[in-house]
Protein backbone atom coordinates (compact mmCIF):
# COMPACT_ATOMS: atom_id res chain seq x y z
CA UNK A 1 0.00 0.00 0.00
CA UNK A 2 1.35 3.24 -1.28
CA UNK A 3 1.25 6.57 1.87
CA UNK A 4 -2.46 7.80 2.66
CA UNK A 5 -3.35 11.18 1.44
CA UNK A 6 -2.85 12.40 4.95
CA UNK A 7 0.46 11.36 5.64
CA UNK A 8 1.73 12.77 1.89
CA UNK A 9 0.02 16.11 2.81
CA UNK A 10 1.62 16.01 7.08
CA UNK A 11 5.02 15.56 4.91
CA UNK A 12 4.85 17.99 2.34
CA UNK A 13 3.86 20.42 5.33
CA UNK A 14 6.49 19.83 6.83
CA UNK A 15 8.99 20.43 4.71
CA UNK A 16 7.49 23.59 3.12
CA UNK A 17 7.55 24.75 6.81
CA UNK A 18 11.17 24.43 6.57
CA UNK A 19 11.37 26.42 3.18
CA UNK A 20 9.05 28.81 4.33
CA UNK A 21 12.65 31.23 4.97
CA UNK A 22 14.83 29.86 2.42
CA UNK A 23 16.71 32.63 0.60
CA UNK A 24 16.01 33.94 -3.02
CA UNK A 25 19.17 31.89 -4.30
CA UNK A 26 17.59 28.36 -2.82
CA UNK A 27 14.33 29.49 -4.28
CA UNK A 28 15.99 30.32 -7.67
CA UNK A 29 18.11 27.16 -7.37
CA UNK A 30 15.44 24.68 -6.53
CA UNK A 31 12.72 25.98 -9.73
CA UNK A 32 16.08 26.24 -11.63
CA UNK A 33 17.04 22.20 -11.10
CA UNK A 34 13.22 21.47 -11.53
CA UNK A 35 12.99 22.77 -15.27
CA UNK A 36 16.78 21.31 -16.17
CA UNK A 37 16.20 17.64 -15.23
CA UNK A 38 13.13 18.22 -17.75
CA UNK A 39 15.46 19.54 -20.07
CA UNK A 40 18.30 17.54 -19.76
CA UNK A 41 16.02 14.32 -20.32
CA UNK A 42 13.60 15.23 -22.87
CA UNK A 43 13.99 12.43 -24.66
CA UNK A 44 13.66 10.05 -21.71
CA UNK A 45 10.42 11.93 -20.34
CA UNK A 46 9.18 12.52 -24.29
CA UNK A 47 8.83 9.12 -25.34
CA UNK A 48 7.35 8.01 -21.64
CA UNK A 49 4.66 10.35 -21.66
CA UNK A 50 3.79 9.31 -25.70
CA UNK A 51 3.78 5.56 -24.82
CA UNK A 52 2.25 5.60 -21.60
CA UNK A 53 -0.99 7.75 -22.33
CA UNK A 54 -0.81 6.72 -25.80
CA UNK A 55 -1.65 10.61 -27.29
CA UNK A 56 0.46 12.71 -28.99
CA UNK A 57 3.74 12.45 -31.13
CA UNK A 58 6.76 11.48 -29.15
CA UNK A 59 8.53 14.05 -31.27
CA UNK A 60 7.05 17.13 -30.22
CA UNK A 61 6.56 16.23 -26.87
CA UNK A 62 10.23 15.65 -26.66
CA UNK A 63 10.50 19.33 -28.26
CA UNK A 64 7.98 20.65 -25.89
CA UNK A 65 9.90 18.87 -22.68
CA UNK A 66 13.36 20.94 -24.21
CA UNK A 67 11.18 24.25 -24.98
CA UNK A 68 9.25 25.14 -22.25
CA UNK A 69 11.91 24.33 -19.54
CA UNK A 70 13.81 26.64 -21.08
CA UNK A 71 11.33 29.37 -21.86
CA UNK A 72 10.07 28.72 -17.95
CA UNK A 73 12.77 29.05 -16.74
CA UNK A 74 13.92 32.27 -18.50
CA UNK A 75 10.75 33.96 -17.62
CA UNK A 76 11.38 33.11 -13.97
CA UNK A 77 14.96 33.26 -13.00
CA UNK A 78 15.30 37.22 -12.18
CA UNK A 79 11.99 37.71 -10.73
CA UNK A 80 12.07 38.43 -7.05
CA UNK A 81 10.52 36.29 -4.72
CA UNK A 82 11.75 36.12 -1.23
CA UNK A 83 11.54 39.26 1.10
CA UNK A 84 10.54 42.77 -0.32
CA UNK A 85 9.97 42.31 -4.00
CA UNK A 86 8.74 45.91 -4.70
CA UNK A 87 8.72 49.85 -3.28
CA UNK A 88 6.42 51.87 -3.81
CA UNK A 89 7.91 55.29 -2.95
CA UNK A 90 4.78 57.90 -4.37
CA UNK A 91 2.58 55.11 -2.17
CA UNK A 92 4.99 54.86 0.70
CA UNK A 93 4.35 51.50 0.48
CA UNK A 94 6.00 47.92 0.45
CA UNK A 95 5.26 44.76 -1.06
CA UNK A 96 6.47 41.48 0.61
CA UNK A 97 6.35 38.30 -0.74
CA UNK A 98 4.70 34.92 1.39
CA UNK A 99 4.28 31.32 0.00
CA UNK A 100 0.89 29.77 0.26
CA UNK A 101 2.16 26.59 1.69
CA UNK A 102 0.84 23.40 0.30
CA UNK A 103 -0.27 23.30 -3.42
CA UNK A 104 -2.11 20.20 -4.52
CA UNK A 105 -1.41 20.33 -8.75
CA UNK A 106 -4.00 17.96 -10.98
CA UNK A 107 -2.16 16.77 -14.00
CA UNK A 108 -3.71 15.94 -16.96
CA UNK A 109 -3.30 12.70 -19.49
CA UNK A 110 -2.49 15.20 -22.59
CA UNK A 111 0.57 17.00 -20.44
CA UNK A 112 1.83 14.40 -17.96
CA UNK A 113 5.53 15.95 -18.14
CA UNK A 114 5.57 19.86 -18.79
CA UNK A 115 2.30 20.51 -16.76
CA UNK A 116 4.12 19.10 -13.90
CA UNK A 117 7.48 20.53 -13.92
CA UNK A 118 5.58 24.22 -14.52
CA UNK A 119 3.45 23.78 -11.31
CA UNK A 120 6.40 22.46 -9.31
CA UNK A 121 8.72 25.47 -10.99
CA UNK A 122 6.51 27.86 -10.07
CA UNK A 123 5.85 26.60 -6.51
CA UNK A 124 9.20 26.00 -5.42
CA UNK A 125 10.39 29.83 -6.84
CA UNK A 126 7.89 31.04 -4.36
CA UNK A 127 9.09 28.82 -1.64
CA UNK A 128 5.46 26.39 -1.17
CA UNK A 129 5.56 22.50 -1.80
CA UNK A 130 3.78 20.48 -4.31
CA UNK A 131 1.60 17.26 -4.42
CA UNK A 132 0.94 15.80 -7.76
CA UNK A 133 -2.19 14.24 -8.54
CA UNK A 134 -1.68 12.29 -11.65
CA UNK A 135 -4.46 11.03 -14.18
CA UNK A 136 -4.30 7.65 -14.03
CA UNK A 137 -3.02 7.00 -17.69
CA UNK A 138 0.19 8.84 -16.82
CA UNK A 139 1.01 7.54 -13.16
CA UNK A 140 4.76 6.83 -14.86
CA UNK A 141 5.43 9.79 -15.86
CA UNK A 142 4.61 11.91 -12.53
CA UNK A 143 6.27 9.01 -10.49
CA UNK A 144 9.64 9.33 -12.70
CA UNK A 145 9.39 13.11 -12.46
CA UNK A 146 8.92 13.11 -8.62
CA UNK A 147 11.97 10.98 -8.23
CA UNK A 148 13.71 13.19 -10.65
CA UNK A 149 12.81 16.27 -9.03
CA UNK A 150 13.57 15.06 -5.28
CA UNK A 151 16.82 13.73 -6.44
CA UNK A 152 17.72 17.05 -7.62
CA UNK A 153 16.48 18.91 -4.53
CA UNK A 154 18.43 16.54 -2.05
CA UNK A 155 21.32 17.82 -4.46
CA UNK A 156 20.91 21.25 -3.51
CA UNK A 157 20.21 20.13 0.57
CA UNK A 158 16.42 21.06 0.48
CA UNK A 159 14.14 18.70 1.62
CA UNK A 160 13.20 16.30 -0.74
CA UNK A 161 9.68 16.03 -0.12
CA UNK A 162 8.67 19.50 -1.72
CA UNK A 163 7.82 17.50 -4.14
CA UNK A 164 5.84 14.49 -3.80
CA UNK A 165 2.88 12.30 -6.10
CA UNK A 166 0.14 10.38 -5.25
CA UNK A 167 0.75 6.87 -4.85
CA UNK A 168 -2.85 5.36 -4.60
CA UNK A 169 -4.31 7.28 -7.88
CA UNK A 170 -7.84 7.96 -7.75
CA UNK A 171 -10.82 10.79 -7.93
CA UNK A 172 -11.15 9.82 -4.42
CA UNK A 173 -7.40 10.52 -3.65
CA UNK A 174 -7.64 13.92 -5.68
CA UNK A 175 -10.40 14.94 -3.54
CA UNK A 176 -8.87 14.50 -1.01
CA UNK A 177 -5.20 16.13 -1.49
CA UNK A 178 -7.20 19.22 -2.90
CA UNK A 179 -9.17 19.68 0.25
CA UNK A 180 -6.43 19.19 2.34
CA UNK A 181 -3.99 21.67 0.63
CA UNK A 182 -3.67 25.06 0.92
CA UNK A 183 -4.50 25.73 -2.61
CA UNK A 184 -5.28 24.11 -5.75
CA UNK A 185 -3.89 24.25 -9.08
CA UNK A 186 -6.30 21.86 -11.64
CA UNK A 187 -5.78 21.53 -15.10
CA UNK A 188 -7.51 19.15 -16.90
CA UNK A 189 -11.27 18.43 -17.75
CA UNK A 190 -14.05 20.65 -17.07
CA UNK A 191 -15.39 17.69 -14.41
CA UNK A 192 -11.90 17.77 -12.45
CA UNK A 193 -11.38 21.69 -12.59
CA UNK A 194 -15.29 21.89 -10.89
CA UNK A 195 -14.26 19.49 -8.29
CA UNK A 196 -11.34 21.65 -7.22
CA UNK A 197 -13.44 24.99 -6.93
CA UNK A 198 -15.86 22.60 -4.78
CA UNK A 199 -12.88 21.46 -2.66
CA UNK A 200 -13.23 24.38 -0.55
CA UNK A 201 -9.97 25.59 -1.05
CA UNK A 202 -8.70 28.73 -3.15
CA UNK A 203 -8.32 27.25 -6.44
CA UNK A 204 -7.01 28.10 -10.01
CA UNK A 205 -8.60 26.29 -12.54
CA UNK A 206 -8.53 26.30 -16.37
CA UNK A 207 -11.48 25.94 -18.95
CA UNK A 208 -12.12 24.26 -21.95
CA UNK A 209 -10.64 25.53 -25.27
CA UNK A 210 -11.78 25.91 -28.90
CA UNK A 211 -9.60 28.36 -30.57
CA UNK A 212 -11.01 30.10 -33.00
CA UNK A 213 -9.12 31.91 -36.11
CA UNK A 214 -9.75 34.16 -38.71
CA UNK A 215 -7.74 35.48 -42.02
CA UNK A 216 -8.20 38.81 -43.13
CA UNK A 217 -8.18 40.18 -46.17
CA UNK A 218 -4.90 41.64 -46.23
CA UNK A 219 -3.36 38.55 -44.61
CA UNK A 220 -0.37 36.27 -46.13
CA UNK A 221 -2.47 33.28 -47.41
CA UNK A 222 0.60 31.31 -47.51
CA UNK A 223 1.75 32.13 -44.16
CA UNK A 224 -1.18 32.10 -42.92
CA UNK A 225 -1.75 28.41 -43.59
CA UNK A 226 1.42 27.33 -42.83
CA UNK A 227 1.34 28.65 -39.26
CA UNK A 228 -2.54 27.84 -38.41
CA UNK A 229 -1.92 23.82 -40.15
CA UNK A 230 1.46 23.97 -37.38
CA UNK A 231 -0.78 25.22 -34.50
CA UNK A 232 -3.15 22.66 -35.60
CA UNK A 233 -1.38 19.22 -35.48
CA UNK A 234 1.53 19.80 -32.94
CA UNK A 235 1.45 17.17 -30.88
CA UNK A 236 -1.49 15.38 -32.75
CA UNK A 237 -3.64 18.39 -31.83
CA UNK A 238 -3.69 17.95 -27.97
CA UNK A 239 -2.70 21.36 -26.99
CA UNK A 240 -5.95 23.04 -26.11
CA UNK A 241 -4.48 26.19 -28.01
CA UNK A 242 -4.92 24.49 -31.06
CA UNK A 243 -6.80 26.33 -34.06
CA UNK A 244 -10.35 24.53 -34.31
CA UNK A 245 -12.04 26.47 -36.82
CA UNK A 246 -10.46 29.15 -39.35
CA UNK A 247 -12.65 31.89 -40.70
CA UNK A 248 -12.07 33.12 -44.46
CA UNK A 249 -12.75 35.49 -46.64
CA UNK A 250 -15.27 34.22 -49.56
CA UNK A 251 -13.70 35.71 -52.13
CA UNK A 252 -10.29 34.11 -51.00
CA UNK A 253 -11.51 30.58 -50.01
CA UNK A 254 -10.23 28.34 -52.76
CA UNK A 255 -6.63 30.40 -52.74
CA UNK A 256 -6.55 29.28 -49.01
CA UNK A 257 -7.58 25.67 -49.50
CA UNK A 258 -4.28 25.39 -52.01
CA UNK A 259 -2.25 26.77 -49.39
CA UNK A 260 -4.06 24.16 -46.79
CA UNK A 261 -2.98 21.30 -49.08
CA UNK A 262 0.58 22.40 -49.84
CA UNK A 263 1.30 22.03 -45.36
CA UNK A 264 -0.02 18.81 -45.69
CA UNK A 265 -4.44 19.75 -44.72
CA UNK A 266 -6.47 17.17 -46.28
CA UNK A 267 -9.41 19.00 -47.20
CA UNK A 268 -12.82 16.90 -46.98
CA UNK A 269 -16.32 18.64 -48.47
CA UNK A 270 -18.45 15.47 -49.07
CA UNK A 271 -21.51 15.82 -47.26
CA UNK A 272 -21.62 11.92 -46.39
CA UNK A 273 -17.90 11.69 -45.35
CA UNK A 274 -18.08 14.71 -43.43
CA UNK A 275 -21.43 13.24 -41.30
CA UNK A 276 -18.62 10.29 -41.10
CA UNK A 277 -16.40 12.38 -39.13
CA UNK A 278 -18.78 14.53 -37.18
CA UNK A 279 -19.93 10.85 -35.72
CA UNK A 280 -16.75 9.16 -35.52
CA UNK A 281 -15.17 12.58 -33.54
CA UNK A 282 -18.73 13.19 -31.32
CA UNK A 283 -20.61 9.94 -31.13
CA UNK A 284 -24.22 11.16 -30.82
CA UNK A 285 -23.16 14.59 -30.10
CA UNK A 286 -21.86 14.01 -27.01
CA UNK A 287 -18.52 14.14 -25.46
CA UNK A 288 -15.34 13.55 -28.10
CA UNK A 289 -14.57 9.61 -28.38
CA UNK A 290 -11.34 8.89 -26.65
CA UNK A 291 -10.41 6.32 -29.62
CA UNK A 292 -9.35 9.43 -31.39
CA UNK A 293 -8.16 11.58 -28.97
CA UNK A 294 -4.09 12.35 -29.24
CA UNK A 295 -3.75 10.67 -32.40
CA UNK A 296 -2.07 11.28 -35.80
CA UNK A 297 -4.87 12.64 -38.90
CA UNK A 298 -4.18 9.10 -40.47
CA UNK A 299 -4.64 7.71 -37.26
CA UNK A 300 -8.07 9.37 -36.90
CA UNK A 301 -9.40 8.24 -40.64
CA UNK A 302 -8.46 4.57 -39.75
CA UNK A 303 -10.62 4.66 -36.49
CA UNK A 304 -13.52 6.94 -38.18
CA UNK A 305 -13.52 5.33 -41.54
CA UNK A 306 -12.55 7.88 -43.43
CA UNK A 307 -9.71 7.51 -46.54
CA UNK A 308 -6.58 10.25 -45.70
CA UNK A 309 -3.66 10.84 -47.23
CA UNK A 310 -0.11 9.04 -46.10
CA UNK A 311 1.79 12.41 -44.68
CA UNK A 312 -1.63 14.48 -43.76
CA UNK A 313 -0.72 16.72 -41.02
CA UNK A 314 -4.43 17.62 -40.41
CA UNK A 315 -7.72 16.65 -41.69
CA UNK A 316 -9.12 20.00 -42.53
CA UNK A 317 -13.69 19.97 -42.92
CA UNK A 318 -15.70 22.50 -44.58
CA UNK A 319 -18.84 23.26 -41.41
CA UNK A 320 -22.08 23.33 -42.74
CA UNK A 321 -23.00 25.92 -39.65
CA UNK A 322 -21.67 27.74 -36.43
CA UNK A 323 -22.29 27.49 -33.04
CA UNK A 324 -24.68 24.41 -32.09
CA UNK A 325 -25.30 24.14 -35.45
CA UNK A 326 -22.76 21.70 -35.86
CA UNK A 327 -20.80 19.48 -33.98
CA UNK A 328 -17.17 19.78 -36.32
CA UNK A 329 -17.13 23.42 -34.53
CA UNK A 330 -16.09 22.23 -30.99
CA UNK A 331 -12.88 21.42 -29.37
CA UNK A 332 -11.30 18.70 -31.36
CA UNK A 333 -8.49 16.97 -29.51
CA UNK A 334 -7.03 15.38 -32.72
CA UNK A 335 -5.64 16.80 -35.98
CA UNK A 336 -9.09 17.90 -37.81
CA UNK A 337 -9.69 22.00 -38.28
CA UNK A 338 -12.97 23.31 -39.59
CA UNK A 339 -13.22 26.05 -42.20
CA UNK A 340 -15.61 28.42 -43.48
CA UNK A 341 -15.65 31.38 -45.66
CA UNK A 342 -16.68 35.03 -45.25
CA UNK A 343 -17.76 38.22 -46.30
CA UNK A 344 -16.86 41.06 -44.14
CA UNK A 345 -14.72 40.58 -41.10
CA UNK A 346 -17.30 41.84 -39.18
CA UNK A 347 -19.30 38.52 -39.86
CA UNK A 348 -16.29 36.51 -39.83
CA UNK A 349 -15.85 37.72 -36.31
CA UNK A 350 -19.43 37.24 -35.63
CA UNK A 351 -19.10 33.50 -36.38
CA UNK A 352 -16.17 33.18 -33.86
CA UNK A 353 -18.11 34.52 -31.22
CA UNK A 354 -21.25 32.49 -32.27
CA UNK A 355 -19.08 29.17 -31.69
CA UNK A 356 -17.12 30.37 -28.35
CA UNK A 357 -20.89 30.98 -27.10
CA UNK A 358 -21.23 27.55 -27.76
CA UNK A 359 -18.38 26.26 -26.28
CA UNK A 360 -14.64 27.77 -25.37
CA UNK A 361 -16.10 30.80 -24.07
CA UNK A 362 -12.91 32.79 -22.42
CA UNK A 363 -10.29 30.62 -23.47
CA UNK A 364 -7.97 32.47 -26.74
CA UNK A 365 -8.85 33.51 -30.51
CA UNK A 366 -6.13 33.79 -33.27
CA UNK A 367 -6.15 36.05 -36.09
CA UNK A 368 -4.12 36.90 -39.30
CA UNK A 369 -3.83 40.35 -40.08
CA UNK A 370 -2.34 43.44 -40.88
CA UNK A 371 -4.95 45.57 -40.21
CA UNK A 372 -4.32 46.94 -35.87
CA UNK A 373 -7.86 48.16 -36.08
CA UNK A 374 -9.25 44.38 -37.16
CA UNK A 375 -7.02 42.81 -34.21
CA UNK A 376 -7.94 45.18 -31.85
CA UNK A 377 -11.85 44.81 -33.12
CA UNK A 378 -12.05 41.00 -32.97
CA UNK A 379 -10.26 41.52 -29.50
CA UNK A 380 -13.15 43.41 -28.15
CA UNK A 381 -16.15 41.38 -29.41
CA UNK A 382 -14.65 37.80 -28.53
CA UNK A 383 -14.99 37.13 -24.63
CA UNK A 384 -11.47 35.56 -24.51
CA UNK A 385 -8.41 35.99 -22.40
CA UNK A 386 -5.87 35.89 -24.86
CA UNK A 387 -5.63 36.85 -28.64
CA UNK A 388 -2.50 35.51 -30.60
CA UNK A 389 -1.93 37.30 -33.83
CA UNK A 390 0.14 36.45 -37.02
CA UNK A 391 1.71 33.18 -35.05
CA UNK A 392 0.61 29.41 -35.14
CA UNK A 393 -1.82 29.69 -32.06
CA UNK A 394 -1.19 26.12 -31.17
CA UNK A 395 2.47 26.67 -29.95
CA UNK A 396 2.93 30.01 -28.96
CA UNK A 397 -0.10 31.36 -26.71
CA UNK A 398 1.21 29.37 -23.72
CA UNK A 399 4.35 31.81 -24.04
CA UNK A 400 6.88 31.89 -26.82
CA UNK A 401 10.21 33.99 -27.81
CA UNK A 402 7.96 35.37 -30.71
CA UNK A 403 5.88 37.26 -28.21
CA UNK A 404 5.21 38.81 -24.67
CA UNK A 405 2.63 35.71 -23.14
CA UNK A 406 3.94 34.38 -20.09
CA UNK A 407 5.06 30.94 -20.62
CA UNK A 408 3.18 28.34 -18.74
CA UNK A 409 1.20 25.06 -19.49
CA UNK A 410 -2.06 26.29 -17.35
CA UNK A 411 -4.27 29.09 -19.22
CA UNK A 412 -7.13 30.61 -16.97
CA UNK A 413 -10.36 31.75 -18.87
CA UNK A 414 -11.74 34.24 -16.54
CA UNK A 415 -15.44 34.09 -15.22
CA UNK A 416 -16.39 33.70 -19.30
CA UNK A 417 -14.91 29.86 -18.52
CA UNK A 418 -15.86 29.48 -15.02
CA UNK A 419 -12.36 29.82 -14.14
CA UNK A 420 -10.67 32.38 -10.79
CA UNK A 421 -8.24 33.91 -13.67
CA UNK A 422 -7.94 35.07 -16.41
CA UNK A 423 -4.60 35.03 -18.51
CA UNK A 424 -1.14 32.71 -18.51
CA UNK A 425 -0.39 31.03 -14.62
CA UNK A 426 2.81 32.00 -13.40
CA UNK A 427 4.46 32.13 -10.13
CA UNK A 428 2.91 35.39 -9.32
CA UNK A 429 -0.20 33.14 -8.56
CA UNK A 430 1.15 31.25 -6.05
CA UNK A 431 2.47 34.25 -3.79
CA UNK A 432 0.44 35.82 -0.77
CA UNK A 433 1.72 39.34 -0.50
CA UNK A 434 2.07 42.07 2.42
CA UNK A 435 1.76 45.33 2.14
CA UNK A 436 3.28 47.55 4.38
CA UNK A 437 2.09 51.65 4.40
CA UNK A 438 3.52 54.06 5.91
CA UNK A 439 2.34 57.77 6.44
CA UNK A 440 2.61 60.30 3.45
CA UNK A 441 4.60 63.39 4.95
CA UNK A 442 0.99 65.85 4.91
CA UNK A 443 -2.03 63.88 5.14
CA UNK A 444 -4.57 64.10 1.86
CA UNK A 445 -8.66 64.35 1.84
CA UNK A 446 -9.72 65.42 -1.56
CA UNK A 447 -11.42 68.94 -1.27
CA UNK A 448 -15.49 67.62 -1.79
CA UNK A 449 -15.65 70.87 -4.48
CA UNK A 450 -12.85 69.39 -6.40
CA UNK A 451 -13.61 65.80 -6.33
CA UNK A 452 -17.22 65.69 -6.79
CA UNK A 453 -16.81 68.26 -10.16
Amino acid sequence: MGATVESLIERSKTAQKKFEFATQEQADAAARAICKVVYDNANELGRLAAQETGMGNETDKIAKCRNKSSLIWESIKHKKTVGVINRIEELHMLEVAKPVGVVAAIIPSTNPVVTPMCNAAFALKTRNSVIFAPHPRAVKCTALLVEKFQTELEKLGLPKDLVLGLEEVSIEASGKVMSLADVVVATGGPGMVKAAYSSGKPSLGVGPGNVQCIVDYDADLADAAKKIILGRSFDNGLICLGEQCAFVPAPKYEDFLEEIKKQGGYYISDPEVLDKVREGIFPGSGPISRDVVGLSAEEVGKVIGVDVSAGTKAIVVKAKATGAGDDLCREKLCPVIAIMPYDTFEEGVAMMVENLENEGKGHSIAIHSNTPEHVEYAAIQCSVSRVIVNQPSGTTGGGSPTNGFTPTTTLGCGSWGNNSFSGNFSHTNLMNITRVGYPYEESYLPDPELAWS
